[in-house]
């Protein structure tokens, strides 16, 4: 009974395992045939996406949130910890010079955008999580008009990293207030030569590339879309902060980030800073306000979508 039985055993198995097996093919068949049906259709039902509501343009009710204020604080923080770093690259290459070091020794221009850069992917990656990651007014303002924040954080945000990045310079000046002054204490200037349509044009274009790839990086839709493709969102930004620098410090010294620019002049305190101001941020904002509209509806298709939305409504 007992080899009988155990063979019994062994041919149920072996039906049960061809029976497994041929209803496995016939549902991996069946996926598939369902995964090339979506592939044709160009989407994929479980990516399915929609973009999220616009940020109020008033909300009260974010001044009643810790989550609200600790967002500030890591935008003061931030800036204050970009621009120490950076402007104290600045002056250190530049005294490296000075004492007659090799022009060509030290960090140079390319380790000034590096250092730009640099600390532009650390602090994002640091900060994403709680506040955004904006430290640049001129993103905030971006964000702003694309609904991204609403005009209570945009306000507060731009506020904190104007304070932190004035914060951040003195910081440099109490440490070295010998060599502060004497090499310029990382202001943006127009440099000789160039006119204000140029430093301008610079400042806007070179804002634009941020701000583009800000929303690029950024974009929740291509996250969903593409999110079997990893993407480190500040990776790709603070390449756009290192490509920029390197692009436009011979013009202007490279703002585009108002509060780099403001935090510099107010605590190195010269006509020609003052004088050259208004560009770091007339041209900023504009660049950001294009790269939004740029963005938003062209890209995304804005326009076309709230049309058709329109159009589709039998109560308008």
């Amino acid at each position: 009974m007992m080899p009988e039985a155990l063979f019994s055993n062994l041919e149920m198995e072996v039906v049960v395992s061809k029976w497994d097996a041929e209803g496995g093919k016939s549902k991996l068949k069946a996926l598939m045939a369902k995964d090339v049906e979506v592939a044709e259709r160009g989407s994929f039902s479980a990516k399915d996406y929609q973009d999220p509501p616009p940020a109020p343009l008033f909300d009260s009710v974010e001044l009643t949130k810790w989550s609200f204020y600790r967002a500030v604080i890591a935008e003061f923080i931030a800036t204050l910890l970009f621009l120490y770093i950076t402007v104290l690259t600045v002056i250190g290459y530049k005294s490296q010079i000075d004492l007659g070091g090799d022009a060509c020794g030290g960090v140079g221009i390319l380790g000034i955008a590096w250092a730009f850069g640099g600390m532009i992917f650390i602090l994002v990656y640091c900060t994403a999580g709680i506040s955004g990651g904006h430290i640049n007014p001129a993103v905030t303002f971006g964000l702003f008009l694309a609904r991204k924040v609403s005009l209570v954080r945009a306000v507060m945000y731009i506020v904190a990293q104007s304070l932190g990045a004035i914060a951040g310079v003195g910081l440099v000046k109490a440490f070295q207030k010998s060599y502060y002054t004497k090499y310029g204490g990382g202001a943006n200037e127009l440099a000789e030569g160039y006119s204000t349509g140029v430093g301008l044009a610079a400042e806007i274009i070179g804002t634009f590339v941020l701000v583009y790839t800000v929303f690029s990086a950024t974009d929740p839709k291509r996250s969903a879309r593409d999110s079997h493709v990893p993407v480190l969102a500040p990776l790709p930004i603070g390449f756009a902060v290192f490509m920029v620098h390197l692009a436009t410090i011979p013009i202007t010294g490279t703002g585009i980030n108002p509060a780099r620019s403001l935090g510099a002049a107010v605590i190195y305190d010269k006509k020609k800073a003052w004088d050259d101001q208004w560009i770091f941020w007339v041209g900023p904002f504009i660049g950001a306000a294009i790269a939004a509209f740029y963005h938003q509806f062209i890209l995304r298709a804005g326009a076309v979508k709230a049309l058709g939305s329109f159009r589709s409504n039998p109560h308008n």
